[in-house]
């Protein structure tokens, strides 16, 4: 679900570029030209960029890692908003539980850190 909130969020950010990508008429381009067409962003690169801006304010010992206290302030954090913006409730205790198993899920190398690649592809659905 916070996968899905995040994503939401980006394309929410994304959307008036795509809007004015839109906005103009265009001709068909020919197939030599198909190949030199900018493309939009995906999700992936729009989670990538979330990420990129926040990071260094969760990673508070700048190792360019966050470790487990680190995750998960930043995933309570957004799991604070998707509630809010939902009108649900959780627990504290169950927010926390949470929080352990998303670092569990997001740690693909088991180094008891996340990195920035290791989480953009947690947010983007690429683990777990």
């Amino acid at each position: 679900m916070i996968r899905a909130f995040l994503l939401a969020s980006a394309f929410f950010v994304a959307t008036p570029a795509l809007a004015q990508a839109g906005a103009v008429p265009q001709q068909e381009a020919t197939p030599a030209q198909q190949g030199n067409q900018a493309q939009p962003a995906t999700s992936g690169d729009a989670v990538a960029s979330i990420v990129d801006t926040e990071f260094p304010a969760y990673d508070q010992n700048h190792d360019g890692q966050l470790d487990k206290s680190e995750f998960s302030r930043w995933m309570v954090a957004l799991k604070d908003q998707e509630l809010k913006a939902t009108g649900k409730s959780l627990a504290p205790a169950e927010v926390t539980a949470w929080a352990d198993g998303a670092f569990v899920t997001a740690d693909a190398d088991k180094s008891t850190s996340i990195s920035k690649p290791e989480l953009i592809a947690y947010l983007s659905g690429g683990a777990g």
